[in-house]
C-alpha cells in the first residue's frame, strides 16, 4: 500500500469534502485553512491507496485522480478570485503561468511551483515542485512505482481551472521524484481558448 503518516479508510466523496476544506471554503482565518491543508495531505494517501484496491490499474488510478482534480479544480476557481480580487483576467498563458504559480499554488498547498522550460511559440510550459505537501512521507509500492502518478490530482485541479477562465489545456506530469525523477514537474500544454460556456464537471 502506499505509506503516509495516516491510516484509514477514507470514501472519495469524504476526500473531495476534505480538498474544499482546504481551499478554505467558510472558513474565517489563515489557521483554519492551514490545518485544513495539512489534514487533506494526511488522508490524501489513504484516498490513493483505496483507489489502488478499487481499480487495481495504476493507469486507472491515474485518470480517476485527474477526473477528481478536474472536478474540484472548476470549483475552487470562486474561492481563488474572491481571495484575490486584485488578480486580472489573463490575456495569455504567460500571465495564466505567473498566477498558477505565485498565488494558486501557494494559496491551496503553500507552495511556489518555478515556472520553467517555455516552448519557442509560449505556449507550453513546465511547472517544477520543489516541494509537494502532497508527497510528504510517502513511499510508493512496488507493483505501481513506474507508473503511478501519485499526485495526479494537481493536474485535473489546474485543468478544471483553466477551462473556467476559458483556456483549454493539456495537463500532465513529466517526472516525481517518487519515481526516482531529479525532480517533480508538471507539463502544461494550451490547446485553444473556449468559447463562453462553462463546464459542467465529469462524471
Amino acid at each position: 500500500a502506499v505509506v503516509s503518516t495516516q491510516s484509514g479508510h477514507y470514501g472519495r466523496d469524504n476526500e473531495y469534502k476534505s480538498y474544499l476544506s482546504m481551499s478554505g471554503r467558510g472558513r474565517g482565518t489563515v489557521e483554519t485553512k492551514k490545518v485544513s491543508s495539512e489534514l487533506f495531505t494526511l488522508t490524501y494517501g489513504c484516498m490513493v491507496s483505496q483507489l489502488l484496491k478499487d481499480f487495481e490499474n495504476p493507469d486507472e488510478v491515474n485518470k480517476q485522480l485527474e477526473k477528481m482534480g478536474y472536478n474540484i479544480g472548476i470549483r475552487l476557481i470562486e474561492d481563488f478570485l474572491a481571495n484575490n480580487p486584485t488578480v486580472k483576467r489573463c490575456s495569455n498563458l504567460e500571465e495564466a503561468a505567473e498566477v498558477i504559480s505565485k498565488r494558486g499554488f501557494v494559496m491551496f498547498l503553500g507552495i511556489m511551483p518555478e515556472v520553467r522550460n517555455w516552448n519557442q511559440s509560449k505556449d507550453e510550459f513546465s511547472l517544477i515542485l520543489n516541494d509537494n505537501p502532497l508527497a510528504e512521507f510517502v513511499e510508493l509500492p512496488s507493483h505501481c512505482a513506474d507508473s503511478l502518478w501519485y499526485s495526479n490530482i494537481i493536474c485535473g485541479v489546474i485543468r478544471g481551472a483553466m477551462e473556467m477562465i476559458q483556456m483549454k489545456v493539456d495537463v500532465h506530469f513529466v517526472q516525481d521524484v517518487l519515481r526516482g525523477g531529479e525532480t517533480t514537474e508538471i507539463r502544461v500544454k494550451f490547446i485553444k481558448i473556449l468559447e463562453d460556456s462553462l463546464p459542467a464537471g465529469e462524471d
